[in-house]
C-alpha cells in the first residue's frame, strides 16, 4: 500500500491507497499539533510499502520523514526533491510554485481533462490554470477564509473574531454577521468574477475543480458549476507514484 501525505500550513492530510488504486483510509492532523504518537494512533500503523510526501512546510517535512523512516526502514519520496511533478510549468521562476499546486494540476489534467481551473480553498485560496495543451500557466493567490477573519480581528481595534460558517444573510444586521457575509459571500463573488475572466482567456468550456477545507462554503456562495474533489492532492500523489516513481526506482 502507498501512504500519500500532503503537508500544509493548517493541516497534514494522509491517504492510504490500496494496490487497486483506491483510497481506503484518510485522516488529518493539525500541522501545529503533529506528533508521531498522533500519527500512530490515527493510522493504526497499516502495512505501508512506500510513502510519498508533498509539502509547503519544510520543517514539518523533515520531522514527518524521519518518523516514517523509523517505521518503514526507508525514507519517503519527497515531491520536488526526489521527483518533479511531470507537468510543463510556465511560471517565470518555476521553483516558486508550491508543489501542492503542481500536484493538483497534474491530477486535474489526468482526471478531468483540459483546459482547467483548480480552486483550492485552504489556508490561502489559490486559482491554478492549466491550458488546453496541458501546461501549467500560473494562477492567483489570496487570503483564505479563516485568514481573512483572523486579519480583521487582529488588525482592528473593535472587530471581533468570528467563527467560519455559512452566513445566514447577505446584508449583515450586526458586526459579526456583516464580517461573515463579507468574507464568505465576498469570496464566492470573487471566485465567480475571477473564473469568468480566466475563461475569457483560455476558453468558455474550461472545467472548474474545487478542493480544500473551505471549498463547500465558496461553492454555496458561487454561481459556478464547481466539481468538488476533496482528495485531489492525495490522488495526484498516487498518480505520480504510479506513473513516474515506479519507473525510476
Amino acid at each position: 500500500m502507498l501512504l500519500a501525505i500532503d503537508i500544509g500550513n493548517t493541516n497534514i492530510s494522509f491517504g492510504v491507497f490500496s494496490k487497486g488504486d483506491k483510497i481506503i483510509k484518510t485522516f488529518d492532523i493539525h500541522s501545529r499539533q503533529y506528533s508521531f504518537n498522533k500519527f500512530r494512533k490515527k493510522s493504526g500503523l497499516l502495512k505501508i510499502a512506500d510513502t510519498l510526501i508533498c509539502s509547503v512546510v519544510p520543517k514539518l517535512t523533515t520531522k514527518v520523514a524521519e518518523d516514517l523512516k523509523g517505521i518503514l526502514g526507508k525514507r519517503p519520496y519527497i515531491i520536488g526533491k526526489d521527483i518533479r511533478v511531470p507537468i510543463k510549468n510556465l511560471y517565470h521562476k518555476p521553483g516558486q510554485v508550491g508543489q501542492d499546486r503542481l500536484v493538483n494540476a497534474y491530477a486535474g489534467v489526468i482526471l478531468y481533462g483540459t483546459p482547467l481551473i483548480i480552486i483550492d480553498s485552504g489556508t490561502a485560496i489559490t486559482f491554478d490554470v492549466i491550458s488546453k495543451r496541458k501546461a501549467y500557466l500560473g494562477g492567483l493567490i489570496l487570503p483564505g477564509l479563516n485568514m481573512s477573519l483572523a486579519a480583521l480581528n487582529e488588525k482592528t481595534a473593535l472587530l471581533p473574531q468570528v467563527k467560519l460558517k455559512y452566513p445566514k444573510e447577505l446584508i449583515g444586521r450586526d458586526t459579526a454577521s456583516s464580517i461573515l457575509s463579507g468574507v464568505v459571500i465576498g469570496a464566492g463573488a470573487l471566485t465567480d468574477e475571477v473564473t469568468n475572466r480566466i475563461k475569457l482567456k483560455i476558453g468558455k468550456n474550461t472545467r472548474v475543480i474545487g478542493t480544500g477545507g473551505s471549498i463547500d462554503l465558496i461553492k454555496k456562495c458561487s454561481y459556478l458549476k464547481i466539481k468538488i474533489d476533496r482528495h485531489l492532492t492525495l490522488k495526484g500523489l498516487k498518480l505520480i507514484y504510479q506513473n513516474e516513481i515506479k519507473k525510476l526506482f
